[in-house]
């Protein structure tokens, strides 16, 4: 985590794209975090559950979805550990997916895993896109979380 004179604090996981697109894992500004697109990776970068691809270099199945999106979730939730949040603090959630089926299919059940309850409290959008940074990526997902002063 590093402060800038802006009164912005940024968290980094120090994966090989970082320094390639220039950009951090979240953003806090105040009380308000805004998580970059979180991506299903080990703390190598190394893609956890990659998707099958077809000769066109697209996905050929959906299989991984479960598992991509479980290790997203984890993933936010380190980068919000960074800032001494959790995911209890997040407000508002987008998944980027390329099979907007296969992520109903398992997005319900993944979401209350990931935020330890039934209803979790966090507005949710969810929007199928035609790729995603990584060929083999099946989800992306975007968070902003509010920490309440105590």
């Amino acid at each position: 985590m590093t402060s800038t004179e802006t009164s912005k604090s940024a968290a980094y996981f120090g994966v090989p794209w970082e320094e390639a697109y220039g950009f951090p894992q979240a953003i806090k500004v105040g009380n308000s975090i805004y998580v970059s697109g979180q991506l299903s990776h080990d703390s190598d970068g190394k893609i956890v559950g990659p998707a099958k691809l077809g000769s066109d270099g697209k996905p050929q199945d959906f299989a991984e979805m479960e598992l991509q999106m479980q290790t997203t979730y984890a993933n936010a939730a380190k980068v919000l550990a960074q800032f001494g949040a959790t995911l209890d603090d997040v407000v508002e959630e987008t998944l980027f997916v390329l099979d907007v089926d296969a992520a109903f299919a398992v997005a319900g059940k993944v979401r209350k895993e990931a935020y330890s309850t039934a209803k979790p409290l966090c507005a949710s959008n969810l929007i199928g896109v035609s790729r995603l940074a990584f060929p083999t990526l099946l989800v992306e997902i975007a968070f902003r979380a509010e920490m309440i002063p105590a």
